[in-house]
């Protein structure tokens, strides 16, 4: 493979990854806090039809951004409000808010279906994108790219070097012992609920007026918002090991595009859908690790182990619980 072919491969792999990045991180500060919004593939699509609606009638993609992070952000406080307050099953409601935005997505969005509008373009970082290999890939791309990159060790460094970031993690850990510091565990957890839906409907936008531009029916991101989910867990909860499983998901992705030129002859639904097993494979796996006996079997052969302990991961202790304070 030339200098060139890799470096438009590794391009291509950002761009994909960047909006899988930025929902994922969001998804993580949500479900660090205890929280779990079951809502993204809704709020993905809809923050999509929104951020293109909004570009389109403007003729701004920042308002477009800004409009798709409003929207995603009050679906999560209905996630919030439900299962924090008035402690609903988070997962039913969110499974619910899921299939309502969709409908609502392909309903509201109909006019302005197959229309052109404004998108992203790359922005090339001058002196540093002509650097041989990686100036492509890392210094001509679009904004979203690099606020995916930059949410990275932010997110990362909010969560295990400040004060705020220990209390996210003590409130999704121990919410009682939290409040007994003075925390109030629910104004934290609707908070970090509203941050994540935010980072989820600017990844949505990225979508809508960046790596798939426009708007039509299907739009082509089904099933992302459960990818992302997934890559939550697959990742540990851990911000640097789910930003690698979304960087991972976008590699199978534009290997698969890459492939249906190579054998022309396979239809080129397998090539769409072959990330999507593969990923729940890696969540076998992932679960697999977990059991007792696979890590008895696992400690009898060193190497193995050391990379077994790479993908292990535990959920936040009151994941999914709701607290009412006595």
């Amino acid at each position: 493979m030339s200098d060139l072919s890799l470096s438009i491969l590794l391009a291509s792999v950002l761009a994909t990854a960047a909006p899988l990045i930025i929902a994922a991180l969001g998804e993580t500060l949500t479900e660090k806090a205890g929280v779990i919004n079951l809502s993204l593939d809704g709020s993905l699509l809809l923050s999509a039809m929104v951020a293109f609606m909004v570009a389109y009638e403007s003729g701004s993609v920042t308002l477009g951004f800004a409009a798709a992070a409003a929207t995603a952000a009050a679906i999560a406080a209905l996630v919030g409000i439900f299962g924090i307050y008035l402690g609903q099953l988070q997962v039913a409601v969110g499974f619910a808010l899921t299939l309502m935005c969709k409908d609502l997505a392909y309903f509201l969005g109909n006019p302005y279906s197959r229309l052109q509008g404004p998108q992203l373009i790359s922005m090339k970082i001058p002196g540093l994108a002509d650097i041989p290999l990686i100036g492509p890939v890392l210094f001509q791309q679009p904004l979203a790219v690099y606020l995916s990159l930059l949410l990275i060790p932010l997110v990362w460094w909010y969560l295990y070097r400040t004060g705020r970031g220990l209390e996210l993690r003590a409130v999704g850990e121990n919410p009682e012992a939290a409040y007994t510091r003075g925390i109030d565990p629910r104004r934290k957890q609707l908070l970090y609920t509203l941050a994540g839906g935010a980072l989820v409907g600017i990844a949505g936008a990225a979508f809508s007026l960046g790596i798939k531009p426009g708007w039509g029916r299907p739009q082509g991101i089904e099933g992302i918002g459960w990818i992302a989910l997934a890559i939550v867990i697959f990742g540990g909860w851990h911000p640097l090991k789910v930003a690698l499983g979304a960087l991972l998901f976008a590699l199978l992705q534009v290997i698969g595009i890459s492939a249906q030129g190579i054998w022309p002859s396979i239809p080129a639904q397998v090539f769409q859908v072959a990330p999507f097993p593969l990923m729940i494979l890696a969540l076998l796996v992932v679960n697999l690790l977990q059991r007792e006996t696979i890590r008895h079997w696992l400690q009898q052969r060193p190497g193995l182990a050391l990379l077994a302990a790479q993908l292990h991961g535990a959920p936040p202790r009151a994941l999914g619980q709701s607290f009412k304070p006595d």
